[in-house]
């Protein structure tokens, strides 16, 4: 779980770096901040479904159906 967190923050905290510095970037503003929005949104999910009790995880579904795990 620990290395999962480390692997969470140093995506996070790289995504926004990225984001800052493509204003720095001549001529490749717009993929670089895409690129940085993009790692920011991988470790938004890399971490919401890290662990069993992840947070993208029910016990039940709405249909009322079995769950899936």
């Amino acid at each position: 779980m620990i290395l999962s967190f480390i692997f969470f923050l140093i995506m996070f905290v790289g995504g926004i770096w990225m984001m800052g510095i493509s204003f720095e970037v001549a001529g490749l503003e717009a993929l670089v901040f895409c690129g940085g929005l993009a790692v920011v949104c991988l470790s938004m999910a890399w971490i919401m479904r890290a662990d069993r009790s992840g947070a993208t995880r029910r016990s039940d579904n709405w249909d009322g159906g079995p769950a899936t795990n």
